[in-house]
């Protein structure tokens, strides 16, 4: 097959036009390699080498770009190009050129994360392990730089969550609150022993005046449907279930 003429197209490849009506978009690596710019003709088996080694070039490239518009660990650009349906060794392939040029680097990516949940979320250390875990990052290289979360931005974290806490649960004091608050701090993977120097400075007592409201508000719904002790029996019931405690 005869090479006709060439064609600069897009994204760093080129159109080569074969006699046979053929036309082929390589990369300009691929160009390269083979020496096409000179070459005149091409065998049926250089095409083949030819094709192969483009599909390597345009995997690399996919995985380039989707690194390029978002940082990602090395088992999550894999699992991407493999949904891409690439095969695997042309993953492979592709991951380790990725890797050696440190466009790759799960190092610099577990930094960057942890770095960005510091900023914009309110999960501790624990969760942040965990989900760069399900990411498959090696645990040394987590557990080195999981020490960027340092405990005084815990702890300003753990105190908001529990001012806040106190705040949208209007209807909870107490026990019931303390607890609450307690489970989502730790739920949001804080470490247990500055969730309790922290959770222990708060007040969560009972509050007459929220414990009167919850009363008559629980009387008034519930005398319709009970009465006597039963009645009484109800809404202490739902009054512990809050964390708080009233008596007429």
């Amino acid at each position: 097959m005869k090479i006709i003429k060439y064609k600069k197209a897009t994204n760093g490849r080129y159109k080569v036009y074969l006699d046979n009506d053929q036309v082929l978009l390589l990369y300009e690596e691929v160009i390269l390699k083979y020496n096409l710019l000179l070459k005149k003709e091409i065998t049926e088996k250089e095409l083949i080498d030819i094709d192969l080694c483009n599909q390597e070039w345009d995997v690399y490239y996919v995985g380039l770009k989707s690194i390029k518009n978002r940082f990602r660990s090395e088992y999550e650009l894999r699992q991407l190009l493999l949904r891409k349906e690439y095969p695997a060794d042309l993953v492979d392939k592709a991951c380790s050129l990725l890797l050696n040029q440190k466009y790759l680097d799960d190092r610099s990516y577990t930094k960057s994360y942890i770095n960005t949940m510091i900023l914009t979320s309110n999960k501790g250390p624990y969760k942040i392990e965990k989900e760069l875990l399900e990411k498959k990052i090696n645990s040394s290289i987590i557990q080195e730089e999981i020490s960027l979360y340092e405990d005084d931005v815990q702890i300003e974290k753990i105190n908001k969550l529990i001012e806040k806490g106190i705040r949208s649960n209007h209807n909870r004091g107490g026990v019931v609150l303390k607890q609450k608050i307690y489970n989502d701090l730790k739920n949001y993977g804080f470490d247990i022993s500055l969730i309790n120097n922290c959770i222990n400075n708060y007040s969560f007592g009972n509050d007459s005046d929220l414990a009167k409201k919850e009363y008559y508000k629980l009387l008034k719904r519930y005398s319709r449907k009970y009465s006597g002790d039963e009645l009484k029996r109800k809404i202490r019931e739902k009054m512990y279930q809050k964390g708080l405690k009233y008596e007429e």
